[in-house]
């Protein structure tokens, strides 16, 4: 068969070990999963109102311009019903603008270590990958704006990234997009966006206001707790967009997966309750953090990159043993720390209790 060359030697995303394999493998009957930034406190109680009462054929095909959700978001956000774009996931909006922009002959621009979905897309799309660097955990734009020349599609920030947490500073940001060539697109990934406290922050939307080649993505899985049922979202001027929009597969999100997204977005007492828990969630971990002389990324999300010094995957194997599924530095970039997707109070108390347990056997801890 006729493969495209770059895909040999590619690896499939590699998810987070389940709570089912887990309890199977170690024997333990409760399971605290903290592995994907999923949220600890489930969905709006409204979405579970809706699901019980929803009613639906599910023979017909769902909108497929998501004609609910688009007017409501639109509306939320302030700005025209045009300028979204929807997609299973903010994962499939990365993989539209992939197809769209990237090809063999083009490159494109990314921090390392960052979310791995934008090098594997730009891989499978034959495009040059042109990776820099974090600095202190932080996006280097000085030096991403020098790896940009006029060969350049698409350049990627995640902020809050992933895995450090840390967001890109505003002004340093409103900088480096009036340096772009407006030929070049602009990925600002905000899947986090709503546990954003930082008082410096300012809406990047009104970065898409000023400059037709910026697009924001965002998403209903992490502070809306509906990742099962994968909807994200993309913001850009409306003609960026309609050149985006060819590329979306038709019905890419079900009737039901729009039923309550939409029933998500009105329940913003919900979405506030939860980052007050978040910031204290964060409090438990930086205390933590500074008792045990341990490095803490400042992090801008719902998630941790907590230092260990020791072996990341052998304390990433200590805590399963002891029920914790969480994601180990050695499989992000970043050795010698874990990332740690924030719970509730009670959960992020039993973990670091077991997290002590660990490190103090391998002699981390005395």
């Amino acid at each position: 068969m006729k493969w495209k060359n770059q895909l040999t030697g590619m690896k499939p995303y590699q998810p987070g070990r389940s709570i089912d394999e887990v309890k199977k493998m170690y024997g333990l009957d409760h399971i605290v999963k903290l592995a994907s930034n999923e949220n600890p406190f489930g969905t709006s109680p409204k979405v579970s109102e809706f699901l019980e009462n929803q009613a639906t054929n599910h023979a017909i095909y769902p909108d497929g311009y998501a004609s609910s959700l688009r007017q409501a978001l639109a509306e939320a956000l302030g700005v025209e019903e045009q300028q979204l774009l929807f997609g299973n996931g903010s994962d499939e909006i990365i993989m539209m603008i992939s197809r769209a922009l990237l090809q063999p002959g083009v490159n494109t621009v990314m921090a390392i270590p960052t979310f791995p979905q934008y090098r594997h897309n730009a891989v499978i799309e034959g495009a040059e990958v042109r990776e820099v660097n974090l600095k202190d955990g932080a996006h280097d734009l000085d030096e991403m704006t020098r790896q940009i020349d006029e060969n350049t599609a698409v350049v990627w920030l995640c902020s809050p990234n992933n895995p450090t947490g840390m967001l890109i500073g505003q002004q340093k940001l409103e900088q480096f997009v009036q340096k772009i060539s407006e030929d070049v697109l602009i990925v600002i990934d905000e899947a986090y966006f709503e546990y954003i406290t930082d008082p410096t922050y300012k809406n990047s939307l009104e970065l898409v206001k000023k400059h037709s080649n910026v697009i924001v993505l965002r998403t209903f899985s992490k502070a809306y707790g509906l990742a099962g049922f994968r909807v994200g979202y993309a913001v850009a001027q409306k003609e960026l967009i309609a050149r985006l929009d060819p590329v979306r597969e038709p019905f890419n999100n079900t009737v039901i997966s729009q039923g309550a997204a939409l029933t998500a977005l009105h329940d913003s007492s919900f979405i506030e309750k939860c980052v007050i828990e978040n910031e204290s969630g964060k409090k438990q971990f930086q205390e933590y953090a500074t008792k045990h002389n341990l490095h803490l990324y400042p992090s801008q999300g719902n998630f941790l990159l907590l230092q260990v010094k020791a072996d990341s995957d052998t304390v990433f194997e200590g805590l399963l043993k002891k029920g914790f599924i969480i994601r180990s530095g050695n499989a992000l970039g970043t050795p010698g720390y874990i990332r740690i997707t924030i719970g509730t109070r009670q959960q992020n108390e039993v973990f670091l209790q077991s997290l002590t347990e660990v490190l103090t056997e391998l002699e981390v801890l005395a």
